[in-house]
């Protein structure tokens, strides 16, 4: 803004205090209707209205300065602004010279790079021309097209690899198999080591010692009285033959043949042999009995580390103290498998406490097979579910023969301990008949594949050897076969432990000189 504007603007502004404050004064003049009064309010105001001139030019004074103070800042500050505006200016021309600089580079490469895309785009051209009148000449030397070369060339290259290829993985294989088998040697053979339990076998049918041939007479009774009412009773056959000095009780039911046994002894000892006294001997037998399975299963629950059972699944269990398979006590089994999949579970960083109690409890159902309808394996699962074991468990007992996928490590190590307390030697005997139809299966199963010619089943069924036709399988054919075959076993049969598959391809070249 200019000076002159301010200064007057200034002028204006004190007028018009000047000229108020004159029209209050004559406004009290005015009042007083008085002509002295008005006279010495008059020369009031006249020396107020000097005084305030003055103060006027004072202020206008010190106004002028600061304004001209305030001018000379404002010029500065504007002459600054110029200058920085013209350095940038400045340094804007400079930049856009450098970008043309650059431009021009990069035009100049561009043009480079074309020239060379058309030197290389000429000699792929070229040499496209000279691969088509090699090929062309290769033909006519060859005397084959181009696919039937390759299709040779593939074929032979496909043989070539095939071999290389199954020997890199028998190589292999031998490798992990080695390590892997050094490994599991040395845990399963301590866990062994470290459980050594005692191989018990028991029989189906229980003898009765007599201390006469004439108690045999007192048990049969009169017209067969007392033996029909005692085998009525206790639901067993009691066979009385020439042997002597004894007679023998056989029942599919352990537990009744149990009861039986203990009942018959008493009454062989007391001599007092009438069906009145046969069912009272039986009900105290039977509370005996009952009382013992409670007493072995709480054992077997000690000697196993598994706590915290129901009363029912600790009263089950001890139910198979009479049960055996194959000549192995089911009760013992379930200790020493209990045992040994706690410490593999121990090697393997697996939960201990899951891996005893699905050990201890995976054949369960074995103790209610005999009375009700299913799998001992359904009936396990419906007990123990009934009774709200741990899932795990149960998932380890459902799954140790497979009827269900095996989803958790445990479940694993379970079936393992089983297969070790079962196929350990001396553990479990096996009948002829059942031993020769199983090996005659396992060789049937091994023939029924192509490219077989003959299978042996040696080691007492524990490996069948395969030998096949060298001119039908090839050798990555064969680890084909024996992963084919004992997926078919493990499939169709049952057998204790397991079975090694071997194939045999030998190639035998035969010339006679003459």
């Amino acid at each position: 803004m200019d000076l002159n504007i301010i200064i007057f603007l200034i002028e204006a502004v004190l007028g018009l205090a000047v000229a108020a404050i004159v029209g209050v004064l004559a406004y009290r003049v005015g009042r007083k209707q008085s002509k002295d009064e008005g006279a010495v309010l008059r020369a009031e105001a006249e020396h107020t209205l000097t005084e305030a001139q003055a103060r006027a030019r004072e202020l206008l004074v010190q106004n002028k300065d600061e304004l001209l103070k305030l001018r000379e800042a404002a010029e500065r500050e504007i002459k600054e602004r110029r200058l920085e505006i013209q350095r940038e200016e400045e340094r804007l021309v400079r930049r856009r010279g450098e970008l043309e600089q650059q431009r021009d580079k990069l035009e100049q490469r561009e043009k480079r790079a074309n020239q060379r895309q058309a030197q290389l785009d000429k000699q792929g051209a070229e040499i496209e021309r000279l691969q088509k009148d090699r090929v062309a000449a290769l033909e006519r030397i060859a005397a084959m097209t181009r696919d039937e070369a390759r299709s040779e060339l593939l074929s032979a290259v496909r043989e070539e690899t095939r071999n290389d290829m199954a020997r890199v993985i028998r190589e292999t294989e031998a490798q992990v198999r080695e390590t892997a088998d050094h490994r599991a040697r040395a845990i399963v053979l301590e866990t062994m080591q470290r459980v050594a339990t005692d191989t018990v076998a028991e029989k189906t049918i229980s003898s009765v010692e007599l201390p006469n041939e004439d108690v045999k007479g007192r048990i049969i009774g009169r017209n067969g009285r007392n033996i029909q009412a005692f085998e009525q009773a206790a639901g067993v056959d009691v066979i009385v033959d020439d042997t002597p000095d004894a007679v023998t009780i056989s029942c599919f039911d352990p537990v009744r043949r149990e009861i039986a046994r203990r009942s018959l002894e008493v009454l062989v000892r007391d001599g007092r042999i009438h069906p009145q006294r046969i069912e009272k001997t039986l009900e105290d037998a039977k509370r005996e009995v009952e009382r013992i399975m409670w007493d072995e299963g709480e054992r077997a629950t000690v000697e196993a580390g598994v706590s915290n059972l129901p009363t029912e699944v600790v009263k089950t269990m001890g139910r198979l103290k009479y049960r055996t398979s194959y000549g192995q006590n089911q009760l013992f089994h379930a200790v020493e498998s209990a045992r040994i999949a706690g410490l593999l579970a121990s090697e393997l960083k697996a939960d201990v406490k899951v891996c005893k109690a699905g050990g201890f409890l995976h054949d369960i159902g074995k103790a209610l097979d005999r009375e009700s309808e299913g799998t001992h394996v359904q009936l396990g699962v419906e007990l123990l579910k009934r009774h709200n074991i741990n899932p795990k468990v149960v998932h380890c007992v459902e799954s140790h023969h497979h009827d269900v996928p095996q989803e958790t490590i445990e479940a694993v190590i379970v079936e393992i301990a089983d297969a070790i307390s079962g196929s350990r030697p001396g553990a479990r005997r096996e009948t002829l008949e059942s031993y020769v139809k199983r090996v005659r299966q396992l060789e049937d199963t091994a023939r029924s594949f192509t490219g077989v010619a003959e299978s042996y089943a040696v080691q007492a069924g524990r490996e069948v050897r395969i030998i096949v036709r060298p001119e039908q399988l090839d050798d990555l054919a064969c680890i084909q076969l024996s992963r084919d075959i004992a997926k078919r076993i493990e499939e169709s049969m049952e057998y204790p432990g397991q079975i090694k598959v071997t194939v045999v391809r030998e190639t035998r070249a035969v010339e006679y000189a003459k």
